[in-house]
């Protein structure tokens, strides 16, 4: 296996803005435990004996055990944080940074207090998101939305008799279609700009040291549209496959590579001009503040009569966000003048002027599908079910 440790380690370090923003993420690991102990259980139980007590102790019996829920709500707390201080760990080591003494005072530069709100909110959904892309249970999301586009690119292959392709993968969260396409006999290179992603994909693909280590309860900060406890405090095992071992037992495995940055500045780069025989966009459009810039710089890395193959609803991401405030804002000093993602202005358009757009920008649309389902992190015993229809089409660079 090819390991896929992050290109600019270093530069990302020394760089004040991108430590900031690295040092939040760590923060949000290391906090994950205290901080979902007191979200989820603690406040609750001081709701709960907030009722007549007349009612609480009629909960505190069977059937209900509500207490005792609690208990085993922070006992899966407990476990979910296992994987975070796994992946805390693994982040340090990358940055040779170390973890503080709990004897040592906390000094006002010490990132373990760093994490934002919305750092830590970060963390939880990514120790969610191992639900979806590296558990047996989320095998049936990962082929609705990964399937279309293996099929795509095999095609693709099998039309170029069977030649090694090079695939981009942007938005590459946690690595699992990345990882997959590379067991596939493809050249994968995944792109992530959230750290809380790259850590948490580093340390799965790089660091876990075996199948199924590390048991997580995806369900269990949440309390609502559960049709019983079980289903609540549901556990699955991650990783499904240990990605080292796996790849290495593949004959005719691709390589794989990933890199941190922001995709509009690295792949709108000259150096990145005609680099791929394919893009593989999953879920992954609808996070552009201007879709243009993303299509441009899909069409700039993509190799003449390349493939744009594209799986995903249209969330629009910063549909709500006031102007420019929709990106971490750096210093234009980019030979484009751009400044990536954190580019001033937005737009959202439907799923038919998305179509229109690519073919403006130089596509040619060879197939269109429609109505796809498509969970996301979805609990299929919920009583509430989210699921996207999602739009599936490949486009090829005239």
């Amino acid at each position: 296996m090819s390991s896929p440790e992050w290109q600019g380690n270093n530069e990302t370090y020394n760089d004040a803005e991108e430590r900031r923003v690295l040092l939040g993420a760590l923060s949000s690991f290391y906090q994950y435990a205290k901080v979902a102990h007191y979200n989820t259980t603690h406040l609750r139980r001081q709701s709960f004996y907030a009722l007549p007590r007349a009612h609480w102790e009629l909960l505190a019996q069977p059937p209900f055990s509500y207490l005792e829920t609690l208990d085993a709500v922070d006992s899966a707390i407990d476990k979910n944080a296992e994987l975070a201080a796994a992946i805390l760990e693994a982040g340090l080591q990358s940055f040779g940074l170390t973890q503080p003494s709990n004897q040592e005072t906390i000094k006002q530069d010490d990132w373990r207090e760093l994490a934002t709100p919305n750092d830590l909110e970060k963390a939880r959904s990514s120790l969610r998101q191992f639900y979806r892309d590296w558990s047996e249970g989320g095998r049936a999301e990962r082929e609705a939305c990964f399937g279309p586009v293996m099929r795509a690119l095999r095609i693709e292959r099998s039309n170029r008799s069977g030649s090694k392709l090079r695939v981009l993968v942007p938005g590459a969260g946690l690595g699992r279609l990345v990882f997959d396409l590379c067991c596939d006999g493809f050249d994968a290179e995944g792109n992530e700009i959230s750290y809380h992603q790259l850590l948490a994909s580093s340390y799965i693909l790089n660091h876990c040291p075996e199948a199924r280590s590390h048991t997580i309860y995806p369900w269990a900060h949440s309390f609502s549209n559960h049709k019983n406890r079980a289903n609540h405090l549901m556990s699955v095992q991650v990783p499904d496959v240990n990605p080292g071992v796996t790849l290495g037992n593949v004959e005719g495995a691709g390589q794989m590579s990933m890199s941190a940055s922001d995709f509009l500045l690295l792949y709108s780069d000259e150096d990145q001009r005609d680099s791929f025989d394919a893009v593989a966009t999953v879920f992954f459009l609808d996070t552009a503040p201007n879709i243009i810039r993303y299509i441009e710089a899909i069409r700039n890395c993509l190799k003449k009569g390349g493939l744009l193959v594209n799986v995903g609803p249209l969330l629009w991401h910063f549909e709500n966000n006031a102007p420019g405030t929709h990106g971490r804002e750096k210093d234009p000093s980019h030979p484009s003048g751009s400044c990536g993602i954190a580019d001033p202005g937005s737009v959202e358009l439907t799923d038919d002027e998305v179509v229109a757009l690519v073919e403006k920008l130089g596509f040619e649309i060879e197939l269109r599908e429609s109505g796809i389902a498509a969970p996301y992190i979805q609990d299929p015993e919920s009583m509430i079910q989210n699921i996207y229809q999602a739009t599936h089409w490949v486009a090829r660079k005239k």
